[in-house]
């Protein structure tokens, strides 16, 4: 004959584990709620999230691009497409500044290789589109893109700076 062990009969009977749980759920179900109700309310982004491309400009309206191609050569999934030409003061713009988004992995080189801070990956991760053709950017969407948003990538660049 087997021994009964009371103290687990007991807890069986008294459905104890069943009590645990339940008190468990209780103790979640009046804390405060961590869910976000996310098309109207959004968390915070890190000063270094890498989302939508820009291109940006200097204070007096030039852009910043340099066509140095630095970017085009560090893209490990070459998406970044530049052409350039010198202009009549002897310095170089690009004329052409193409990034296919459906090639890009946002792995931030070419924001870490550009020497004059021009392309930046900014704050927006809300850009879906309905047509691949529409996640090809030309330099004037990049443009528009930097001019949207730069007051937000000035003040992430400015935050970043100290562990450049």
């Amino acid at each position: 004959m087997t021994q009964i062990d009371w103290t687990r009969a007991t807890r069986y009977f008294l459905l104890m584990d069943f009590v645990k749980g339940f008190g468990l759920g209780m103790k979640y179900f009046f804390r405060p709620k961590s869910t976000l109700n996310y098309p109207h309310e959004k968390g915070p982004l890190s000063p270094r999230f890498r989302g939508e491309h820009a291109l940006r400009r200097y204070a007096n309206g030039e852009e910043r691009c340099i066509a140095c191609k630095l970017c085009e050569a560090i893209c490990p999934a070459q998406a970044i497409t530049i052409d350039a030409e010198p202009r009549e003061d002897g310095s170089r713009r690009t004329t052409r500044y193409d990034i296919d988004m459906t090639k890009c992995i946002y792995c931030g080189f070419c924001q870490e290789a550009c020497p004059v801070d021009a392309i930046v990956e900014g704050p927006n991760f809300e850009f879906s589109t309905e047509t691949r053709e529409e996640l090809y950017y030309t330099k004037e969407k990049l443009l528009a893109n930097g001019d949207r948003w730069e007051a937000v990538l000035a003040r992430n660049i400015e935050l970043d700076a100290p562990y450049r």
